[in-house]
Order: C-alpha cells, then sequence, then structure tokens
C-alpha cells in the first residue's frame, strides 16, 4: 500500500478515535468499561455458577478474553467497513483496503489500553513481569496479521451478502468456545484436542498465557505455524478485496 494511503489510515484512525470518544460520555473510559463488563459477566458464569476448579482462573479467563476480544473486535467493525462505506466507495477513487485497515488499526489502539491495564491485574495478582515478555511483541504481530486477513475476507463478501452480517457475530461466539478461550484445552478429550489445535488464536491464547502467567517461553514450532496461515489469509484477503472492488461500485444502493 502506498505511503499516502498508509498516511491516510493513520489519520483516519485518530478521526474515528476522536469521534468514538465523543460520542460517548465515558469517553476512553469506555474503552475499558466494556471488555470489562465483558470479562466480569464470564467470570461470574464459569468461575461463581460453574464453581470451575481452576485455581488460577481468574487470570487464565482475563488473559483468553483479552486477546479473543481484540480479535473479535478486528473481524466485526473491520468485516462490516467496506459494505458501511459503499456511497463512499462509490464517490471516490480509493483501495477499498483502506476501510477495514482503518477500523482494525483503532480495534488495535483500544486493545493497548486493555492489555496495560491487563498487565497492572496480573502484577498485582501474583504475576510479575519476566523475561519472556520479550516474545510478547511477535505473538500479538501475529494476531494483529491473522486477525486483519480474516477481517479483509469477511469484509470483502459482504457487501456482496450482506445478511453475513446478521450471522458473523454467532459464527464468532461459537469460535471463542473452540479457542480455549474459557475453558483450558486439557478438559477437551484428546480425541477432539487435535481438531482444536487447526485454530491459530488457541496457539496465540496459550502462547500469551504461557508469557504472561507462567513465564514461559512460546512454542516457536507452532508459531511459525500460525504465522504461515495468517500471512497466507491476509495475502488471500487483500487480494479478495482487490479482485472485488470493481464489483461494489455495481451494487444497488
Amino acid at each position: 500500500m502506498r505511503l499516502h494511503y498508509l498516511e491516510l489510515i493513520l489519520f483516519s484512525t485518530y478521526a474515528e478515535l476522536r469521534a468514538e470518544r465523543a460520542r460517548s460520555y465515558l469517553g476512553l473510559l469506555w474503552w475499558i468499561i466494556e471488555p470489562a463488563m465483558n470479562m466480569a459477566t464470564y467470570y461470574f458464569v464459569f468461575a461463581v455458577v460453574l464453581k470451575t476448579a481452576q485455581h488460577d482462573y481468574v487470570p487464565f479467563l482475563l488473559v483468553g478474553l483479552t486477546f479473543w476480544q481484540w480479535f473479535k473486535s478486528c473481524i466485526s467493525h473491520g468485516g462490516h467497513a467496506i459494505w458501511g462505506q459503499l456511497p463512499l466507495i462509490r464517490q471516490v477513487k480509493l483501495p477499498s483496503q483502506v476501510f477495514p485497515s482503518v477500523q482494525i488499526l483503532a480495534d488495535t489502539v483500544k486493545f493497548i489500553f486493555i492489555l496495560l491495564l491487563l498487565f497492572v491485574i496480573l502484577w498485582c495478582t501474583g504475576y510479575p513481569p519476566n523475561i519472556t515478555y520479550l516474545a510478547l511483541l511477535p505473538v500479538l504481530l501475529l494476531e494483529l496479521v491473522f486477525a486483519a486477513g480474516a477481517a479483509y475476507v469477511v469484509g470483502a463478501v459482504m457487501p456482496l451478502v450482506p445478511d453475513l452480517r446478521f450471522v458473523i457475530e454467532q459464527i464468532l461466539q461459537v469460535m471463542m468456545f473452540l479457542s480455549g478461550v474459557v475453558f483450558s484445552l486439557d478438559s477437551v478429550p484428546e480425541s477432539m484436542r487435535r481438531w482444536f489445535a487447526l485454530n491459530p488464536i488457541v496457539d496465540l491464547v496459550d502462547a500469551g498465557r504461557g508469557i504472561l502467567m507462567h513465564a514461559r517461553w512460546p512454542d516457536w514450532s507452532a508459531l511459525g505455524r500460525v504465522a504461515l496461515i495468517s500471512l497466507a489469509l491476509y495475502a488471500f484477503g487483500a487480494w479478495l478485496i482487490q479482485h472485488l472492488t470493481p464489483r461494489y461500485v455495481k451494487l444497488p444502493t
């Protein structure tokens, strides 16, 4: 993507975040309050009502939900971006990839705030920073690439199949339970565990938990597999958007 398009994405992201902050009385606090309420709901269900026996379940859940919520937000918002901007795409000659990229970058900025809060919570509950934090950056970059690729694919198809917006949230809800976010994969029968392992989010969440909770270096071979999947998905998503863009301008209003 050309440099001036990158500058446009950065400026549009800043404008999007500023407008979102202005639309809420709580402003920046809402970026933290909303995911915190979501985490509290899952904690109440699994730790209080179902009484999960895992002694470190609270940090286990918080790390999983933090990583998952970022991925989900990128898909939800980035996947709607092209469809929501069809009138502008018909009037202005811009790469359609710009629109989901802005949403993904905006969600990444908000994720950074949540991640910093997660650090503080973990440090205060007996999980201090450690040397393996150095591996956190490549793990997060891989998740960003994977999320962007998935958002591009959804975003490319949604203008042609608008009803997809009604089912994407349900698909993501099911996918969350297949990603080991709220329960350990150790509780999954051995015969099914290999199918769960095909999901790249499983490896990313596990790597994040290993780093933040156990000072454990990630499985680099598993991350290498995730990198190949993520790059392939990203390239396919970018190609799909470019290939379908001429059809967007012909869609009925």
